[in-house]
């Protein structure tokens, strides 16, 4: 073969001619003791992988979706047991598709409806209304007095008679438009839900909560004798129509469609099996890459469940990353290991060799991906602060299953003869400017003053144009109902009906006003809650309000045989005692026991990112004008409450995450290339990507939540892998003495290939997402697709554009006493050097340089 460059090693065929005990530690630990090692991670492997099977749970939480250490989380928190029916609630509408509510077997229905949630697990059944809940009362005002009793009659017998009585008791109860649909063809049960779903503490099961609504109710009344439409998740033909909304039902639709999308997985991995083989055309190292980036998922899935942690909605996309970023470690380990091959060396030989030039390099770029994990942890969310703990579990045993076995199981099977062949005379070829060596010329182009100039020309300008989209990109949901589902969804659907047939919304936005015992009945707190309400409805978003001074007003009225002279807070404490009094058995949800915590409660039309900003300036603004040491005004609660601390919580986090990401990536660049300016080469691309990002999510109508936070992070930490790779190479090869072309020639030319190989692998592992019936898991796909293509773009073309401006003047002779590194890429054969010398010898020599 053609002379051995300082960097490149001796071929060695014969492993009697090889020092065992050359390399260094770890290399001699695991090399010299191949078959315990294998032999150990085999058996992790199997006790990793049966606990993944027996302890592994997909439990969501109501409790990890919301920023615990907000202040408005804190204070509903703290007043949670004062608060029932403003935390995590379910709401059940039941339509007559073939009459009116008024229909004794719509009521015969309705009523089996209320007795099975009744009596299921985790429901609060003390706070449970519907028509048959005894705490859903009417009241009026006669010449003996306030009367008033349970909306469904004591004597309900489905006779007319009973059933005029109950149109009365539902006109007297004013519950039209809240729990009686105003077109009277539906009625609504609003199921409030416990932290605890027994007395051992044991969360609510939301999936299994979710089943039964389902086989309970939809396919007991909806789908039956439709069994068609049943199959098809489309809604029944029948007479009773039921429409689920809430909190555990969303979480229980998402389990459904992940555990559906978990046929993706296997998609990702036949794809990727594919994309390696037609890379090597080689079948067992092609198994073989697949085989160790799946132990790597095992062995994070066992762990995971040996801590105690469960997946949920959010950590279940984990496995598919660690997968994506094993395959494309191992691609890189597997073709070092089949270039040596090629000349002729032992495979043992080239695994080592492959392991001293690359393990340096794979560790890094792993630890830039755990930091862009790791960094997720500043947000306060619990479901994705365990986001980031699973993915970087997974990260870490990549170092063993990925960074060692693979190399280690490759010194075993090696890789086929003609595969390896392949692989020299497609090296041999792109020396000889054939083949692969047609675009690596194009890429060289690149160093050239003209081409550089004008591709950071036109990074620029759509860096700027990215900009400006930006700008647009909002916090929070940017559409109605639940954006994490496809709005074709039947839960959308629900929401819509739901909706558009009840004059009060699911989206409630509570302000809490604190006092002493018996603070509430206060004359001045009244006053002040009724402003808070008024101010609340000022905002076009607000359909209505409701407070104990509405409930007051109304009771002092009907006091005074209905005056509308007495519709008012009175000053009299008497007079506010027996209205509270009065309102105590009607409305006891409108303060707590002790009367030293009432909410305000605004009706939300949506639940948008602008609509919860402008609610809570309003509300906030009223609290610190208002609030005093005896009176607080505590935001917030509600459904709409919890999201505009998510909102806040996300917002803060965004810029925040992406600075500390970028902060760790450039402290990881600066010691890898030890310059200033190599670290701006690698950084730029990455910092076009993010903008372009965020300027497709403004595009797409996607907002920052917590779905789609960790996706530029994840973006940033993962991207810089393929700068670590080439930006390396390119380094070395210029601290030898050669010129940037030629070094970065030399850079492609090792590392080219695998590096289109890794951009596609880890896209074609996100990409099937974009068919999930998730639409959080499919703009997730979308985005994650964009920035490893668009990043492996970046690498290719604009660092050798950058590195024309910025490292022209790097590798002089004066850096020769400098000790000689190792690449952190595989070397190309001798033949192909050899022949790609000669070949650029006869080239002009503007050419060459």
């Amino acid at each position: 073969m053609g002379g051995i460059k300082q960097d490149q090693m001796p071929v060695i065929r014969d492993i009697a001619d090889f020092d065992a005990q050359s390399g260094n530690l770890l290399e001699r630990m695991v090399f010299n003791h191949r078959l315990p090692f294998v032999a150990g991670i085999l058996l992790v492997t199997l006790l990793l992988g049966y606990m993944a099977l027996t302890r592994l749970e997909l439990k969501p939480s109501f409790e990890k979706m919301i920023p615990q250490g907000h202040p408005y989380i804190q204070n509903f928190l703290e007043n949670r047991k004062a608060l029932r029916g403003l935390g995590n609630s379910v709401r059940v509408v039941v339509e007559n598709t073939q009459g009116d509510i008024f229909d004794p077997a719509y009521l015969d229905a309705l009523k089996q409806v209320h007795d099975e949630l009744f009596l299921s697990p985790g429901v609060d059944r003390a706070w449970m209304k519907s028509l048959w809940a005894p705490g859903v009362r009417w009241t009026e005002v006669t010449e003996q007095g306030f009367q008033g009793g349970p909306v469904m009659p004591d004597g309900y017998d489905g006779s007319p008679a009973s059933i005029e009585q109950l149109k009365q008791n539902i006109a007297r109860a004013g519950i039209v438009g809240s729990l009686v649909a105003s077109d009277f063809k539906s009625t609504m049960l609003v199921v409030p839900l416990l932290d605890q779903a027994a007395a051992g503490g044991q969360g609510v099961d939301y999936h299994q909560f979710s089943r039964d609504l389902e086989d309970k109710f939809r396919l007991r009344f909806e789908y039956a004798g439709d069994r068609q439409a049943q199959a098809s998740g489309e809604e029944g033909q029948g007479a009773i129509k039921v429409r689920v909304i809430g909190f555990a039902k969303l979480v229980g639709d998402l389990i459904d469609g992940l555990l559906r999308v978990m046929a993706f997985f296997g998609l990702a991995v036949v794809t990727t099996f594919f994309i390696i083989l037609a890379y090597t055309r080689c079948l067992r190292s092609s198994l073989l890459v697949i085989v160790c980036s799946l132990l790597a998922v095992v062995w994070q899935l066992g762990i995971v469940a040996w801590l105690g942690y469960a997946l949920d909605p959010y950590s279940i996309l984990v496995p598919f990353l660690i997968f994506a970023i094993g395959v494309s470690h191992a691609a890189q380990k597997m073709n070092g290991i089949m270039q040596d091959i090629a000349l002729g060396t032992h495979r043992l030989v080239a695994a080592r060799y492959t392991f001293r030039r690359l393990f340096l390099a794979g560790v890094t770029a792993l630890l830039a991906d755990a930091v862009g994990f790791a960094v997720l942890m500043l947000i306060d969310i619990p479901v994705i602060q365990d986001l980031a703990i699973t993915a970087s579990i997974g990260v870490a045993v990549l170092i063993l299953t990925t960074l060692l076995m693979m190399p280690v199981a490759l010194s075993y099977v090696g890789v086929g003869k003609r595969a390896a062949e392949r692989a020299l005379r497609i090296d041999t070829n792109a020396a000889a400017h054939k083949g692969f060596g047609r675009v690596w010329d194009f890429l060289d182009r690149f160093t050239e003053k003209r081409w550089a100039l004008t591709t950071v020309g036109l990074a620029v300008a759509l860096g700027v144009a990215g900009f400006m989209v930006s700008h647009n990109l909002q916090i929070g949901d940017l559409d109605a109902g639940a954006p994490e589902l496809r709005p074709e969804s039947r839960y959308n659907r629900d929401n819509a009906y739901i909706t558009s047939h009840y004059a009060l919304s699911s989206d409630l936005f509570a302000v809490m006003v604190k006092t002493p015992a018996e603070g509430c009945l206060n004359y001045q707190t009244l006053i002040q809650a009724d402003r808070l309400a008024w101010a609340l409805q000022q905002h076009p978003s607000v359909q209505a309000t409701a407070s104990l001074a509405n409930a007051v007003r109304q009771i002092t009225a009907g006091t005074y045989e209905g005056n509308p002279k007495f519709l008012s807070l009175q000053r009299n404490q008497d007079v506010l005692n027996y209205a509270a009094q009065q309102a105590s058995v009607n409305t006891p949800e409108l303060f707590n026991t002790d009367c030293s915590v009432m909410p305000v409660i605004a009706f939300l039309k949506d639940h948008k990112a602008q609509t919860l900003d402008e609610v809570a300036a309003i509300a906030e603004r009223f609290a610190a004008e208002n609030s005093e040491p005896d009176r607080q005004f505590l935001l917030a609660a509600g459904s709409a409450g919890i999201e505009a601390a998510t909102n806040i919580v996300v917002r803060d986090a965004n810029r925040t995450m992406l600075f500390y990401v970028y902060l760790a990536v450039t402290l990881f660049c600066l010691v890898t290339f030890r310059s200033w300016r190599a670290t701006l080469v690698a950084l730029l691309p990455l910092v076009l990507t993010s903008v372009l990002c965020e300027a497709l999510m403004v595009m797409m109508g996607i907002g920052v939540k917590v779905a789609t936070l960790p996706v530029i992070a994840l973006g940033v930490g993962i991207g810089v892998d393929y700068a670590l790779y080439l930006l390396s190479v390119q380094l070395h090869y210029q601290r030898q003495g050669l010129p940037l072309a030629a070094a970065y020639k030399q850079a492609v030319f090792f590392t080219g290939r695998v590096v289109a190989l890794v951009g596609i692998t880890l896209a074609a592992g996100v990409l099937p997402w974009a068919w999930s019936p998730i639409k959080f898991q499919a703009d997730m796909g979308i985005l994650l697709t964009f920035m490893f293509l668009w990043n492996m773009i970046g690498a290719l073309i604009l660092i050798p554009a950058l590195s024309y401006l910025l490292l022209r003047k790097v590798g002089k002779p004066a850096q020769s006493d400098e000790p000689a590194e190792a690449p952190l890429a595989e070397p190309a054969a001798d033949a192909a050097q050899s022949v790609r010398v000669e070949s650029e010898q006869r080239q002009p020599a503007r050419e060459r340089t």
